[in-house]
């Protein structure tokens, strides 16, 4: 970076610095003696003022233009500039001067601009020989510290947000395979550990290859969206839908015994078969069915064996003709 001039000999006005605002004039003279040969430097567009292996030796305060926290992109040789930004008035470098630790960002140039460099020990002797310095330096670390804490909240928001749309079916807007093998396990745990019960319900589409071929794959995905729908509308608010994958969908039913689970799958076996898929089509109005197969877990029994039971229950569903509830 360049030098220009010392402050001494420039016609930035001190008060206007957000480090030395709200201090008496006396202080401000004081102040003034302090950083009379601070130099002040000028910094070209893009180029880095700090970075990660800056050491916490100086402050740099923005006299004229903007500094940016920027980052490399995947490739490491180009600087991408992020939302944060330090305008005139404002500081950066404090916190790892005062820590003497390397930087944690790097920090560039927008624009063109002017900076006044403060070493640390100029710092620490305007802290010490002013009170006003001290409590606007204190104030600026709670703002900052308060900003990150509000980044930390937002990405965290963020972060579960993805997390959650991780674990929904595109298609059906049910919970999906993801969502049922963190899930299912620790209800199962729970359900053993309560000693209450826990029934899951098996649902496959009956003849849905047929279906396909017949009426073509888009049509095919809104008879899976018609049942998805039926199912979710059928069940409590305790209760779960997921796809299992495929055409095959699964039920998850906390707190209820094997005869509640199988009139619930016969209840909604009767509404799927009833319900029409694409009533605006200029073909017969077709309707989907489906095979339920009913378990309700036993003592001792894990994930994978409750859900052998509701597999096995739900072939002897189909095979005893479809369109019907077996447990």
């Amino acid at each position: 970076m360049e030098q220009l001039m010392y402050f001494k000999d420039a016609k930035y006005r001190i008060d206007d610095i957000h480090l030395f605002r709200d201090i008496t004039d006396e202080n401000l003279q004081l102040i003034r003696n302090i950083i009379k040969d601070c130099p002040i430097v000028k910094a070209r567009a893009g180029q880095i003022v700090l970075d990660a292996n800056s050491s916490g030796s100086r402050l740099f305060i923005v006299l004229n233009g903007a500094l940016g926290i920027t980052k490399l992109n995947e490739d490491n040789n180009h600087i991408e500039n992020s939302i944060t930004q330090y305008l005139p008035g404002e500081c950066v470098g404090e916190i790892s001067v005062l820590d003497e630790e390397i930087h944690s960002a790097t920090i560039s140039a927008l624009s063109d601009s002017d900076l006044l460099v403060i070493e640390a020990e100029t710092l620490w002797q305007l802290i010490d020989q002013s009170n006003g310095v001290a409590r606007n330096l204190l104030q600026l670390l709670s703002f900052r510290i308060r900003t990150a804490n509000a980044q930390i909240r937002s990405r965290q928001k963020v972060g579960e947000f993805y997390r959650q749309l991780s674990m929904v079916d595109g298609l059906t807007g049910l919970h999906n395979r993801a969502w049922l093998n963190a899930q299912l396990p620790p209800m199962i745990e729970h359900a053993h550990v309560s000693g209450n019960p826990l029934s899951i319900i098996l649902v496959d589409l009956d003849h849905f290859k047929r279906f396909n071929d017949e009426y073509g794959h888009l049509l095919g995905d809104d008879a899976l969206q018609t049942a998805a729908k039926v199912l979710n509308a059928g069940l409590r608010p305790t209760d779960f839908a997921a796809r299992y994958g495929g055409e095959e969908m699964i039920v998850i039913l906390p707190g209820t015994t094997q005869k509640a689970a199988i009139g619930v799958a016969q209840r909604l076996c009767t509404r799927l078969s009833k319900t029409k898929v694409f009533p605006d089509a200029k073909k017969p109005l077709p309707h989907i069915t489906g095979s339920f197969g009913v378990a309700t877990l036993q003592a001792e029994q894990d994930f994978l064996q409750l859900i052998s039971v509701a597999d096995a229950a739900l072939y002897r569903a189909k095979d005893a003709g479809r369109n019907q509830v077996a447990a």
